[in-house]
């Protein structure tokens, strides 16, 4: 990586020290979650998901970027990283000060009205939802986040919450995250270009078993870049690794980064 151009794709793994849980996607858990088509043809999908990203949402807000969110910024700093892809949407990396962050599946601060296209914060619309919903239960346990829920059909039905509409247009309001069944946002075609011009990719807390990072590493393969992997567990590109490392994210990049920005 040493004067080279450096791309980072990262996943729930440079997160875990935050407090997050790792990511459980589809096929991983009893019930997927709650997709795109749901959400926008069924209002009881569409107060379900609401009850739980109120009820969880807040949870992000407190956590603070581990040492390898430090570590990148510090390499983007220092020259060396053209930026980062990342699956996650808990904002870290822009929290430790990186500069260049493609958000591939969104991210979990911001609310966007599908029918106008109106952004807004998401601690806006906490305030309408907690007036309609003065008495509505908050979860506490980092491990419940639900920024998007499980498709529970059953507690989806019994839930008592009033969710809201965009008060510029009345149209539908979404979290400004990647629903699965759902297109993907302008930062994948702009993680893609950079994936065609760097020389090393570095995949470091993701399996890649989602394949917007998967896509990203391939790219960058195909276009002659060198891949350092750093993960807990297999990935599916470890055969194709030119260093693999085995462990986690904070233990190995803060100190890469002290040794590379000198």
């Amino acid at each position: 990586m040493a004067g080279r151009r450096t791309l980072a794709v990262t996943g729930a793994g440079i997160s875990t020290d935050s407090g997050i849980p790792d990511y459980r996607g589809v096929g991983t858990t009893p019930i997927e979650p709650v997709d795109f088509q749901q959400f926008v043809t069924d209002p009881v999908w569409y107060k379900w998901v609401w009850a739980r990203n109120h009820a969880t949402w807040r949870l992000l807000d407190p956590l603070v970027p581990t040492p390898g969110h430090v570590a990148l910024a510090q390499l983007e700093e220092a020259g060396l990283l053209t930026g980062v892809a990342t699956q996650n949407v808990d904002r870290l990396h822009s929290r430790a000060g990186q500069r260049t962050v493609w958000e591939l599946h969104g991210a979990y601060d911001r609310v966007v009205c599908l029918k106008c296209g109106r952004l807004t914060s998401r601690a806006e619309l906490d305030a309408r939802l907690t007036a309609l919903n003065p008495d509505y239960p908050r979860e506490s346990d980092p491990a419940r986040v639900a920024i998007t829920p499980e498709a529970d059909r059953a507690a989806a039905e019994a839930c008592d919450f009033t969710p809201a509409m965009c008060e510029e247009c009345g149209g539908l309001l979404k979290p400004d995250i990647v629903f699965f069944g759902e297109g993907l946002p302008a930062a994948m075609d702009e993680a893609m270009r950079a994936a065609g011009h760097c020389d090393v990719v570095l995949v470091a807390g993701s399996s890649l078993a989602v394949l917007t990072g998967l896509w990203i590493v391939r790219q960058a393969l195909a276009s002659g870049a060198e891949l350092v992997v750093i993960n807990r567990g297999p990935t599916a590109v470890d055969e194709l690794a030119t260093v693999r490392v085995e462990g986690g994210t904070s233990e190995f990049l803060a100190p890469l980064a002290d040794r590379l920005s000198g």
